[in-house]
């Protein structure tokens, strides 16, 4: 894990409060909760390209006494409303809601009598994430920040108000920039990886790279 070269001596120096939201933010267990469309890129994290077992996330919860994140993914009906906030109340504290699209986090296109106009009218929600469908690694981008608010969660009320008066607030840094590869070392093992994961999609290894044709004399521009 990496923990030889960060720990030469053996020792390790943690308040009960980091030690505590360290344990929860490494074993949450998201609730299934799938409503419309993007229910299917919430299970495409689950499989083996993006693998949200690596955060200790593999098991989706059948049963909201044994789930602590609920991802509400697709449309909320004003039908659906009071399971939806049956299910949140009988899940165990401490409990974070993400609310995955833009139709969970605004309504979206549906803007009518019969759906929700974000699910925040309904249960609180911890963090938001835009799209229409978000990517699997949108998705994870925002587990990953909402890890990031968990570690910095005070542990009683007194640190609450405490860090409240202090006005503090987590950073919410992108992950391509927070876990973005320092040294020349880790760029190149990033290149490699890159380029075998091309390979085994069989895609173009120039993918992303902008191509035109060249312009001949005289020929004008479509300017595209």
């Amino acid at each position: 894990m990496g923990l030889e070269a960060q720990l030469p001596n053996g020792i390790l120096l943690a308040n009960v409060e980091k030690l505590v939201n360290w344990t929860r933010k490494t074993s949450m267990w998201p609730a299934t909760f799938g409503l419309a469309c993007c229910a299917i890129e919430m299970m495409t994290v689950g499989g083996s390209r993006y693998d949200i077992a690596r955060f200790g996330m593999e098991r989706f919860s059948a049963t909201p006494r044994q789930a602590d994140l609920m991802i509400v993914a697709g449309r909320v009906t004003n039908k659906m409303a009071p399971v939806l906030r049956q299910i949140y109340d009988q899940m165990p504290e401490p409990r974070w809601v993400l609310a995955m699209g833009v139709c969970a986090s605004t309504g979206g296109m549906f803007n009518n009598y019969a759906v929700v106009q974000g699910v925040d009218h309904v249960v609180p929600v911890d963090m938001y994430l835009p799209g229409c469908p978000p990517r699997p690694e949108m998705l994870l981008d925002a587990i990953l920040k909402l890890h990031a608010k968990i570690m910095d969660e005070p542990i009683n009320a007194k640190r609450a108000e405490q860090k409240l008066q202090r006005g503090e607030r987590t950073p919410m840094i992108p992950s391509s920039e927070r876990y973005a590869p320092k040294t020349r070392g880790q760029r190149k093992l990033a290149e490699r990886q890159q380029r075998a994961q091309r390979k085994e999609m069989g895609s173009d290894p120039q993918l992303g790279a902008l191509q035109e044709a060249p312009q001949r004399p005289g020929e004008l521009s479509s300017g595209r």
